[in-house]
C-alpha cells in the first residue's frame, strides 16, 4: 500500500515516529531543526527519544485504541526501526499517513522476503536457503557449503540470532539453538570489505545518496564507519544504483541503508547484505560531514520537501560507543560525542557515537 498524495507539510507539522530508540531521538531533533515537531509512539516509559519532544505516546504496538488516536495527532508518520510489527502499517489510521509502501516493512524483517525481493531487482545475494526442519539444515549446509552462518528470519539485529556453522558442528544442537525460530543459511562471504549506502528517496521519487561507506564490525555490531570507502568510483556508482533500484522498486519514501560485501570478483563485485528502510548507524557522520544529514533528509522527504543536499566536506570517521565505554566519553578529545541518554549501561549496547573528522580527500 502506497500512502496517499499529499502537499508539503506546512511549519509546525507534527510528524509521528514509530519507535523511540537513539534513531527516533535523532530525527525528532532533526524535525525541531526544521521547524516542524515529533511525536514519538514506543512502548517503552523510558524511551531515549521522548526526552527531546514533549509529544510522546507510550502504548504497545498492538494497542490499536492508542494507535488511532496517535495517527489522528500527525500530519505524516514514519518510523525508526524496522521491526515495529508489520500488522501497525495496516491499521487504518496509520496506512493513510504512512510515507512510502507499507510494504517494506514486512520486507524487511523476513530475511527470506528480503532476499527473495533483492535477487527480484537483479542484484546478486550470497548462496543461501531457507530452514525450517533439521533436515534443511543438513541438506543446505551441503549446498552452501562450510562455513556457513545460520540467521533467523526475523528480529535479528547486532548479531543476534546468529550461529557460524562449521563442518563437524552438531547440528541437532545447533538447529535446537533456534527454538524453532524459522532461519536461514548463508554462504559465509570471504569479502574485502564492508560498505553501505545511504540514499534518501522523496515523495516525487527525487533521490540524493550520501558518499559510500567503509564499515568495521566487531562480534556483529558495527564499530567503526570511515568515508571515503576503499573502493573504485566504479563500484561504488554500481553500488549507488543498487540501492536507488531498490528504493525504486519498493516506493520507498526517506533514509534507505543498503549494506554490500565487496568480494574482489570482477563478475559479482557487490553482494547485498541486507536492507534496512530507516536512518543507519554507518550514515551517523552525516551529522558532522555532509551539508544536510541523513536524519534532515529522511525528515524532508517524509514532509514531502525537496532533498537536502547530501555532498560530504570533510573525511569522517564514526565509532559506536558500545555499553561501558560511555562511561569514559567525557574525556574524548578531537572528536564530536554524541550520547544517546540511554540510563542502562549494557555490553555491547550502543551509548552513543564519536565523529572524527580529517581534511577531504576525494
Amino acid at each position: 500500500m502506497t500512502s496517499e498524495p499529499s502537499a508539503p507539510l506546512p511549519a509546525g507539522a507534527v510528524i509521528g515516529i514509530l519507535g523511540g530508540g537513539q534513531l527516533g531521538r535523532m530525527l525528532a531533533l532533526a524535525a525541531h531543526r526544521l521547524g516542524l515537531r515529533a511525536h514519538i509512539y514506543a512502548p517503552e516509559r523510558d524511551a531515549p527519544a521522548f526526552d527531546v519532544t514533549p509529544l510522546k505516546t507510550v502504548a504497545r504496538y498492538d494497542d490499536m485504541v492508542a494507535l488511532a488516536k496517535f495517527s489522528e495527532a500527525v500530519a505524516a508518520i514514519t518510523w525508526e526501526f524496522e521491526n515495529v510489527p508489520a500488522e501497525v502499517a495496516e491499521v487504518h489510521g496509520i496506512a493513510r499517513k504512512l510515507r512510502g509502501s507499507s510494504a517494506v516493512v514486512g520486507v524487511a524483517q523476513d530475511r527470506v522476503l528480503e532476499k527473495r525481493f533483492i535477487e527480484s531487482c537483479g542484484l546478486a545475494v550470497a548462496p543461501w536457503q531457507a530452514i525450517d526442519s533439521l533436515d534443511d539444515l543438513k541438506i543446505s549446509l551441503a549446498a552452501v557449503g562450510s562455513p556457513a552462518v545460520l540467521k533467523t528470519r526475523r528480529l535479528g539485529y547486532d548479531g543476534k540470532g546468529q550461529w557460524l556453522v562449521r563442518e563437524g558442528d552438531d547440528l541437532r544442537s545447533v538447529f535446537n539453538g533456534l527454538k524453532g525460530a524459522p532461519a536461514v543459511l548463508e554462504s559465509f562471504v570471504a569479502f574485502e570489505r564492508e560498505v553501505s549506502v545511504i540514499l534518501a528517496r522523496g515523495a516525487n521519487g527525487a533521490t540524493a545518496a550520501f558518499d559510500v561507506t567503509e564499515n568495521i564490525h566487531e562480534n556483529h555490531i558495527l564499530r567503526r564507519s570511515t568515508v571515503p570507502a576503499r573502493v573504485s568510483p566504479a563500484v561504488a556508482a554500481a553500488a549507488v544504483e543498487a540501492a536507488r533500484d531498490i528504493a525504486e522498486r519498493i516506493d520507498y519514501v526517506g533514509v534507505l541503508g543498503v549494506e554490500f560485501f565487496v568480494t574482489g570478483d570482477a563478475e559479482r563485485p557487490l553482494l547485498v547484505n541486507e536492507i534496512a528502510p530507516r536512518v543507519h548507524n554507518s550514515g551517523h557522520w552525516t551529522e558532522a560531514a555532509a551539508v544536510t544529514s541523513q536524519f534532515s533528509n529522511h525528515i524532508r522527504a517524509v514532509a514531502g520537501w525537496p532533498l537536502g543536499d547530501p555532498t560530504r566536506f570533510a573525511d569522517a570517521e564514526m565509532v559506536n560507543l558500545l555499553g561501558d565505554e560511555v562511561l569514559k566519553a567525557s574525556s574524548l578529545q578531537g572528536v564530536s560525542l554524541h550520547l544517546y541518554g540511554k540510563s542502562e549501561v549494557r555490553p555491547g549496547r550502543k551509548m552513543g557515537h564519536t565523529i572524527r573528522l580529517s581534511p577531504l580527500t576525494r
